[in-house]
């Protein structure tokens, strides 16, 4: 069980925790987080001290002369970036007492992180819904759409995400390709493996030939036509990216994908050229009832062949 922390979701969002040395080269907590987050305003970070916004994990304001080595972790809420709208909406599919299952947009990311805050699904939720336990049970990559699940109170928690982590969900998702010169078909379906690693600090991940694999996909071909293949991807891992190191890795890289098969500059989101990767269905047998249970994606591929 995580640490709780001394201050409660604000706004939909819980409080950031850090830890910090017991001993270095800073004679206070608040230089050493001065020192940290080097990017913001010294005097600005400071005030936050002054103000009590920064606490123990008994919740007892630190002041900026708190010396380093009197608390090992700090808690405090984030100050709100000023965040692009992500102008698509989730969907609510499901809603019961333990579960929670949204059909996630493209372009919205699963939780809050780096310049997305209220514009990420959890906090939307937690804050359409009135519920600041809301948790996502697995994450889907804020390129991608589909499927998410969500639990609704801690107590159930964990027997949900022991199902991700037993690979006791079969999950189904779609993606379109630019179809490759010397399309095969016959090739299909097909399973691949390969191992995949992810290194600190770098936002693709990494493919090892040399090693033993750990994700493997199953992938079908669905349509295809003179543009695009369309294609079935049942993966038996849950890898970072693995299905579209997999597609890349056959010569159908996934369309808009600006990570693979190489990485292209950052650009400003194109709302007209969603990557197209589709989460389409959770299956699984409810750990609390034993019933079966199947959510279906109300989304579409837009590049995908017209049938």
């Amino acid at each position: 069980m995580g640490m709780p922390s001394p201050l409660p979701v604000r706004d939909g969002v819980g409080a950031t925790r850090l830890h910090v040395p017991l001993t270095g080269d800073w004679p206070t907590i608040a230089d050493y987080m001065v020192e940290r987050f080097f990017h913001l305003d010294p005097e600005r970070l400071l005030v936050r001290f002054d103000r009590g916004e920064i606490v123990a994990r008994d919740g007892r304001p630190l002041r900026r002369e708190t010396p380093l080595g009197a608390e090992e972790f700090v808690w405090y809420y984030r100050e709100p970036p000023v965040e692009k709208e992500i102008p698509f909406t989730e969907e609510i599919l499901h809603e019961d007492d333990h579960l929670v299952v949204i059909d996630k947009p493209h372009f919205l990311p699963t939780t809050p992180g780096g310049k997305y805050l209220q514009n990420s699904a959890l906090v939307r939720l937690r804050n359409r819904l009135g519920n600041p336990e809301l948790t996502p049970i697995h994450r889907l990559d804020r390129a991608t759409a589909g499927l998410l699940m969500f639990s609704v109170r801690p107590a159930t928690r964990g027997a949900y995400q022991l199902l991700f982590e037993d690979r006791r969900v079969e999950k189904v998702y779609e993606a379109v390709s630019a179809r490759p010169a010397g399309w095969d078909p016959s090739r299909f379906p097909l399973v691949y493996r390969t191992h995949i690693e992810k290194h600190r600090g770098e936002v693709r991940v990494q493919v090892d030939d040399t090693r033993e694999p750990n994700s493997e996909t199953l992938i079908d071909v669905i349509d295809a036509d003179d543009r695009v293949v369309h294609t079935l991807l049942r993966p038996h891992s849950g890898k970072m990216h693995q299905l579209r190191v997999h597609l890349a890795a056959l010569g159908l890289g996934i369309l808009h994908d600006g990570f693979y098969p190489e990485l292209l500059p950052e650009q400003p989101d194109d709302f007209s050229r969603p990557l197209q990767l589709l989460a389409r269905e959770l299956r699984f047998l409810d750990p609390l009832t034993g019933e079966e249970r199947v959510f279906t994606t109300r989304r579409s591929l837009q590049d995908a062949p017209a049938r």
